[in-house]
């Protein structure tokens, strides 16, 4: 059964959205569907009863955690302020990972996090009469490296050479893994659950003989779940396989999955320039709200437009920094652009707010809700010189 085809035939967001009811460059995001993405996470949990997590790292807009956590079982940090966001906004598990930790850092985890997950031995050596002897009742997990890669740019690749994240399985001969609660591994970005089974297995050969006396494995992220092409009648029997065979409760940790599909950055067209070509720019930045654009890097799609030379009318979009790079892309539209246009880059709720920088002192786009069932709008936030002037 594909759950997708069967239950989520298509994955529309803001479908007939009227974009000019924002009067400023806005995140928007559509309440609907990232309802459908909840449902399609949930389903998984019902049909294996592993527990899925939000990565804050992913997707942190607090203001949708009411409707996120009724169905997710609670969060997952990178840092004391990601785990007091869980802890007070979320609710639920708040399991916590870091490359390493501070002295201060781990005060903090020791009042927040549910897991502490450690990147090392030498770590887990210093923290764990700690964590063993905190008030609160602290597991401990360690990340570990399967040497298995499945993604193909090493920036996002925690398996690549020379990584510094996870345990290499030669690290682990006689050391006693008695105070140890579980093991998690994070291999992938944008995946589908082919990938996470062949990352599993590897797992399974590596680390396999010392499962029987844990917990818990976590999955980590970069899963997929809820694009319509993911299999997942395979992750469910990958996470079952784990379950039955080892007797222990799993973990995964999605942030993009929960929010990709979900929404848009709308802004508008408040200059045209010309040098060997049309140049539109815009009243946003792709290197201060959509950095990943300049960084992984990739092209966003832009609602309405096709690539350069497909419609009539081509035109470079650029942000409105000083940064000469700060440059979207070529793209094309039916009508010519004119100032004060909107122009709508969509799937953009997703490591976007998280990732933004007031560099320039440029300005934010708000946040905004939209509610489908009753066609409602919500500003949760507006960020103006204050948000700037704070920040430094």
């Amino acid at each position: 059964m594909n759950y997708y085809t069967d239950i989520f035939p298509e994955r529309p967001y803001l479908d007939g959205f009227d974009f000019n009811r924002l009067d400023r460059a806005s995140y928007i995001i559509d309440l609907g569907a990232l309802k459908r993405n909840i449902a399609i996470l949930d389903s998984v949990q019902q049909r294996t009863g592993a527990k899925i997590l939000l990565a804050l790292k992913g997707f942190a807009n607090y203001s949708t955690f009411p409707m996120i956590s009724k169905c997710l079982k609670g969060c997952c940090a990178s840092s004391p302020h990601e785990a007091r966001l869980a802890r007070e906004e979320f609710g639920g598990e708040v399991h916590s990972f870091a490359p390493a930790y501070s002295q201060r850092d781990m005060n903090e985890q020791l009042e927040l996090s549910d897991h502490i997950v450690f990147n090392s031995f030498s770590q887990f050596k210093h923290y764990k009469d700690q964590v063993r002897n905190s008030p609160r009742d602290i597991e401990i997990g360690l990340r570990v490296n399967p040497l298995h890669s499945e993604t193909e740019v090493d920036l996002y690749n925690p398996c690549a050479p020379g990584s510094r994240l996870g345990i290499l399985p030669e690290l682990f001969a006689g050391e006693d893994l008695s105070e140890v609660d579980g093991l998690h591994f994070h291999t992938l970005c944008q995946k589908g659950a082919a990938p996470l089974a062949r990352t599993a297995s590897a797992f399974e050969k590596y680390f396999g003989k010392y499962l029987d006396q844990l917990k818990w494995i976590n999955f980590g992220g970069g899963h997929h779940i809820t694009q319509p092409d993911y299999d997942l009648d395979l992750l469910c029997e990958t996470i079952s396989h784990f379950k039955n065979k080892y007797n222990v409760d799993v973990y995964l940790e999605p942030g993009e999955a929960v929010g990709v599909n979900t929404g848009s950055l709308v802004c508008e067209v408040v200059e045209l320039v010309e040098n060997e070509q049309e140049i539109a720019i815009l009243d946003i930045s792709a290197t201060c709200h959509m950095p990943d654009v300049l960084e992984m890097p990739y092209r966003p799609d832009v609602r309405d437009a096709d690539k350069a030379g497909i419609k009539r009318f081509t035109y470079k979009l650029g942000g409105l920094s000083c940064l000469a790079g700060d440059l979207i892309g070529d793209y094309s539209f039916d009508q010519e652009l004119k100032v004060g246009d909107k122009v709508v880059f969509d799937d953009m709720t997703h490591y976007t707010m998280v990732k933004t920088s007031f560099f320039n002192g440029i300005g934010h786009p708000s946040i905004v809700l939209y509610n489908p069932d009753d066609d409602s709008l919500k500003t949760v936030r507006e960020f103006g010189y204050e948000s700037y002037k704070s920040k430094l």
